[in-house]
């Protein structure tokens, strides 16, 4: 039984059944039942259109459960006059459909992004809550109700990429816990979406992807520590994937539509040009933070743009940037312990190096901004 198949299925097939007017729910089960008959009869008797076959036994399976509702009995006869599962089913369309409806605005990011690992990328309730480190009984609840969220909602109209690009960008950056990779998830579904939708942003996404992903076997140490980007072996990083974000990047920058995302991967791309991080083209850098502020106005995106500042002008110049913002944004403080280290201010930023590290979103975090504060520490003597 080819499991890799089935799970590349289940999206269209669920999206079939929902645009035929089967609510979300209602047609999530009925898939499920569709995929058990298929690891049943599969293995003895594979059909010669297997998505066209899922979508036969599911509409069945949808039909019997809800037979004796009326409106479900004018489905029947809707389905009577347009017998789809009669020959191939392609719907090529279907499963962007699903996107959108996973990235409704009416639900909170993340039980959007729950439904969509669940509707879209064909994940257990059990691999999602293992992922996300919470209980399976929690999970469950998030994406049952999400479910009947979206219940109603009619799949007529596309809706609003930028927001599924959003799910999905939560998506790659929920990082590497449990049994399920999400960021390689992340890229596996913006790719499915990029070969649907020819859209700037949607290729801006997917190059930032590769390109950040492709520095992950450089990003921690054996002992699990975490690796600074300018400490880095840039040996380890995929070549493979910066070449191929970097050729995904360029097209869509020449259409002069330029997003949010966009930006992010030239950013990410100028890292990944530098032989050695003292190579790196951090005036450019800066030029690029400058145009993505423009775009979001986002404090976290001014935070970066001082670093850039600090290193291509000078640590007094990122001290100053930095001075402008709200100190409460998120890794201030070890932005400027590592400026005033630049700075030569060692004792200072021993000391916000340790209160940074009170702060720390994740484990891997505090300890890597308490064995800043400790070596600068150690150099002083104290």
């Amino acid at each position: 039984m080819d499991e890799a198949l089935l799970r590349s299925l289940t999206p269209g097939v669920l999206a079939v059944l929902v645009r035929r007017g089967a609510d979300f729910a209602a047609a999530e089960d009925a898939v499920q039942d569709a995929l058990v008959e298929a690891v049943r009869v599969w293995p003895r008797d594979e059909p010669r259109d297997p998505k066209g076959w899922l979508v036969t036994v599911a509409w069945r399976r949808f039909l019997d459960a809800t037979r004796a509702d009326a409106a479900r009995r004018r489905r029947e006869d809707l389905v009577e006059e347009e017998p789809a599962a009669a020959g191939p089913v392609t719907g090529f369309d279907d499963t962007l459909q699903l996107y959108f409806l996973c990235a409704h605005p009416s639900l909170t990011p993340s039980s959007a992004v729950a439904l969509t690992l669940r509707a879209v990328g064909g994940l257990t309730t059990r691999q999602i809550a293992r992922a996300y480190l919470v209980p399976e009984a929690t999970m469950a609840q998030r994406i049952s109700r999400a479910k009947r969220t979206v219940s109603g909602v009619r799949l007529d109209r596309h809706g609003d990429v930028s927001t599924v690009l959003r799910v999905l960008y939560l998506v790659f950056n929920e990082g590497y816990s449990g049994d399920v990779d999400l960021v390689a998830e992340a890229i596996r579904l913006t790719r499915q979406l990029a070969a649907q939708v020819d859209h700037p942003e949607v290729a801006g996404l997917l190059a930032l992807m590769l390109l950040h992903h492709a520095r992950r076997p450089a990003r921690t140490a054996p002992d699990g520590s975490l690796v600074p980007l300018a400490q880095q072996d840039r040996r380890r990083w995929d070549t493979r994937a910066i070449a191929e974000g970097v050729g995904i990047l360029q097209p869509a920058l020449a259409r002069d539509r330029l997003g949010e995302f966009q930006a992010q991967a030239a950013i990410a791309a100028l890292h990944a040009d530098a032989p050695t991080a003292e190579e790196t083209d951090w005036v450019q850098i800066v030029e690029w933070y400058d145009e993505l502020a423009r775009l979001t106005d986002s404090p976290v995106v001014r935070l970066n743009r001082a670093v850039a500042v600090g290193e291509a002008d000078g640590p007094r110049a990122g001290l100053a940037a930095l001075a402008a913002l709200d100190d409460t944004v998120p890794r201030h403080t070890a932005v400027a312990a590592y400026l005033h280290e630049r700075d030569g201010d060692l004792e200072r930023a021993a000391r916000l190096y340790a209160e940074a590290a009170l702060k720390a979103p994740d484990l891997a975090e505090r300890d890597h901004l308490t064995r800043q504060a400790a070596r600068l520490n150690n150099r002083g003597g104290r």
